[in-house]
């Protein structure tokens, strides 16, 4: 429920609604999709929808641990945060 996506944001974090349907006002969730589906989902040719499920995980890794972000600075996001004992599960 609520509470506990409230509580997962941790201290100081807000959560944030947009409009629906306006991606000009949701650019940074858009331009992740764009990065998804250009870097995971279509990069490779998997023979099933399972096994491209398969390599989400590392890949999100990839993107949130070692991926130089040109937004900032060339920083991966856990660098720019300086966070490196975040739990692996993405889920």
């Amino acid at each position: 429920g609520s509470k506990e996506f409230a509580a997962a944001l941790g201290p100081g974090i807000v959560h944030k609604r947009t409009r629906p349907y306006r991606p000009q006002t949701n650019g940074k969730v858009e331009r992740f999709n764009r990065t998804l589906a250009a870097e995971w989902a279509y990069a490779h040719t998997y023979p099933s929808d399972e096994a491209r499920s398969v390599t989400y995980q590392a890949w999100l890794h990839h993107y949130n641990h070692h991926r130089p972000h040109t937004g900032i600075g060339g920083q991966s996001p856990i660098d720019r945060v300086g966070v490196h004992n975040v739990p692996g599960n993405y889920s």
